[in-house]
């Protein structure tokens, strides 16, 4: 974890074995007897986000997007009713970030968690909500909140519906209302 309690996405020193998709602090928090469930939980979320044949190798030999679906296995392995996630796609180039929106949904899909996702994308806001809430700056209150009723799954081609581009328009005339969008 980082100084600000985020989960850091490289873990290049932890030794190599299946538990790289959870850091450290997740390895000391697992029940003694339950780390053959927690390997056979592991493996199953390597094969959800399709890194299965990866198990054993440092995180800096992946790609950023392989780093990135490792990352959403490390939430997961507890199973929480909600995941937290703060611009987790915010460093990768745009053609990896629309891959890892549809790893996303694909998982939101199969597994059925509550995400509260942030991002400065409207694009990315639309396609991966049901609502999109928009964030006042300081202090920090929600301004707006616009419900998101295109079909699921959404592909990419649904970026290109009108009523996607509806959204992202409605959305950027409240940043621009806001002064947050000139």
């Amino acid at each position: 974890m980082n100084s600000s309690g985020g989960i850091k996405y490289t873990l290049e020193k932890y030794p190599r074995h299946i538990f790289h998709v959870s850091p450290r602090l997740t390895l000391e928090r697992i029940p003694d007897g339950d780390v053959k469930a927690y390997r056979d939980v592991a493996l199953e979320l390597i094969e959800l986000v399709g890194l299965q044949g990866f198990e054993e190798v440092y995180p800096y030999q992946l790609s950023g997007g392989m780093q990135q679906r490792a990352a959403l296995c490390r939430p997961l392995i507890h199973d929480p009713p909600l995941l937290l996630m703060d611009e987790p796609f915010g460093a990768l180039d745009a053609l990896t970030r629309e891959q890892m929106n549809l790893e996303l949904q694909r998982i939101w899909m199969e597994r059925k968690k509550t995400v509260l996702f942030i991002t400065h994308s409207i694009s990315e806001a639309v396609f991966l909500s049901d609502h999109v809430m928009v964030m006042s700056a300081r202090p920090g209150r929600i301004l707006f909140n616009l419900p998101v009723n295109l079909p699921r799954p959404r592909t990419l081609k649904s970026m290109g519906l009108p009523e996607f581009t509806s959204l992202m328009e409605e959305i950027r005339g409240h940043l621009q209302v806001t002064g947050r969008v000139d």
